[in-house]
């Protein structure tokens, strides 16, 4: 979508669950964002950005209100504030481009209609963009990758007069303390895949490459686990890995969604895997960071 006066422009597809916003010099970023939960309708065709408000009060709709009476007339800036610091407010009635108090529902169904971005990604949507911008928002893929992928990177090439906001800080910890050996650890396999009957994750028990990712990841934990000798710390760390477990797959049931009976169709298995392929390759990274702030928290002090 190219901008009448060869501005900045966005487009939103709702099968990638993704903004592409398009600079003035014909670059593209893409971001992920939440969609409406399922139910809610959205809205699809063009509209422009009417107006920008940063640090914006939310307002609850009156529909809203109705079906859950105990919200406020209204929420100020702040960390409980659904909107985030910044918001773009679209030509449809109560629909805007926003960030969001609740990063982890970004790339899922999970909003009132609006498209919310991570806290980030909005500040730099945020700056590109000025009243006027045209806003598409299409059913299907813009990505060429048909369904959406968890974790998929955006662009890298960003416009000039776009300043990403500073990387997050990484912890420093010793690559002993974290890093696999190098050789790939020893997967081990999910004792649930003799009974799992969930489309996904009959996927990732059935398809090898899928298996062995989801095994490495548990041979990662397995390994930390078993080398942690306090009986309490190990415990209260195999509780936290487990609760990081389920919500991932809460993750992918949302952003690799199959349609129960359709996985067996060649085109929605080979984008299921797609999905499942990135989600779990970033999982392995995503375990490795996590059992990196267990060993530096309070839980393990003193563990090498």
């Amino acid at each position: 979508m190219e901008s009448a006066s060869g501005g900045p422009s966005i487009a939103i597809s709702l099968a990638d669950r993704r903004l592409y916003l398009t600079g003035s010099d014909g670059r593209t970023r893409s971001f992920p964002v939440a969609i409406g939960r399922p139910g809610v309708p959205i809205p699809v065709g063009d509209s422009t950005v009417l107006r920008k408000r940063r640090d914006p009060t939310w307002r609850p709709t009156a529909h809203q209100r109705r079906d859950k009476p105990s919200l406020p007339r209204a929420v100020p800036p702040g960390p409980n504030n659904p909107l985030g610091k910044f918001a773009l407010d679209l030509g449809w009635p109560a629909i805007a481009i926003h960030g969001t108090n609740e990063p982890d529902s970004v790339g899922t169904r999970a909003s009132g209609g609006c498209f919310r971005m991570l806290p980030a990604d909005i500040e730099t949507v945020f700056a590109a963009t000025a009243v006027g911008t045209p806003v598409r928002v299409v059913r299907q893929s813009l990505d060429g990758d048909g369904p959406e992928r968890l974790g998929a990177q955006p662009t890298t090439t960003v416009p000039a007069a776009v300043k990403s906001a500073p990387p997050q800080p990484v912890i420093s910890v010793p690559v002993a303390a974290v890093a696999a050996p190098e050789s790939p650890p020893t997967p081990i396999a999910d004792p649930r895949c003799a009974t799992v009957t969930a489309p996904l994750r009959r996927m990732i028990c059935d398809v090898p490459a899928l298996a062995l990712l989801d095994g490495r990841a548990r041979g990662v934990q397995e390994r930390f686990l078993a080398g942690v000798d306090d009986p309490a710390a190990r415990a209260a760390a195999s509780y936290d890995l487990i609760q990081d477990e389920r919500r991932f797959h809460e993750q992918i049931a949302a952003l690799c969604w199959v349609r129960s009976g359709t996985e067996s169709e060649p085109a929605v298995a080979a984008a299921a895997q797609s999905c499942l392929t990135t989600a779990l390759d970033r999982r392995l990274k995503d375990v490795a960071d996590r059992i990196a702030g267990l060993r530096g928290g309070t839980r393990l002090a003193g563990r090498p």
